[in-house]
């Protein structure tokens, strides 16, 4: 009698899989009760130093549209450096916010500005009310995890992943998590997408390269 799967699949493949996907599932739990431990001060000085790191290793973004996150669950809030390249009066950049419009696609984008009425959306992340969707030129992507391959652990849904793979031109991706979000590896499956960089409050990790900042 065969022991694989329905599909033909060796019991024990099928095993690895569900043991990758149960760390994965660890992993993304440990790495947010990490972040979510962080004081107020101590979150707000992390959050600084990637915002200075951004600025100073990736001047281009000031004059690009750049995807970004509203920070939840503790995560680095870009929001002032965003700000304050919306007030440097560079008419080609725009900040953009992300829009779920089919819980299976990829993102859509809206533009944002201090003063842009809000809504929250199906996952209570607030997002832009109305406005065109622009496509993003860089991403600045949240994360659970990462490593220094350059893949990043997401919250599972998979969003950022099927954006990257369908925006063409692909857009600049930037993962951005504290160092506690630091893991040997994240156990990749074959539909993530790499980073082109990491920013942490350490500095810039580029995949497979050295950090280029230090604290």
């Amino acid at each position: 009698m065969p022991t694989g799967t329905d599909a033909g699949q060796p019991a024990s493949l099928e095993r690895e899989g569900m043991d990758a996907m149960a760390a994965r599932r660890e992993l993304r739990r440990a790495a947010i009760a990490r972040r979510m431990a962080l004081d107020p001060g101590e979150h707000a000085r992390r959050s600084r130093r990637i915002r200075e790191h951004l600025a100073a290793h990736f001047p281009q973004l000031s004059s690009l549209r750049v995807g970004f996150f509203w920070p939840m669950n503790r995560e680095p809030d870009l929001r002032p450096l965003l700000a304050d390249w919306l007030e440097g009066g560079d008419s080609s950049f725009a900040a953009l916010l992300p829009v779920v419009v089919d819980r299976d696609g990829a993102l859509a984008f809206r533009g944002w500005r201090s003063d842009t009425a809000m809504v929250k959306d199906r996952y209570g992340i607030p997002t832009p009310a109305a406005g065109d969707f622009l496509p993003p030129q860089a991403l600045l992507i949240p994360l659970a995890a990462f490593d220094a391959a350059g893949f990043r652990l997401g919250y599972g849904g998979g969003y950022y992943d099927r954006t990257l793979a369908r925006l063409r031109p692909r857009p600049l991706a930037v993962g951005i998590g504290f160092e506690l979000a630091r893991v040997d590896s994240v156990h990749p499956e074959p539909h993530d997408e790499r980073l082109d960089a990491v920013v942490t409050e350490a500095g810039v990790h580029l995949a497979g390269r050295q950090w280029s900042a230090g604290m």
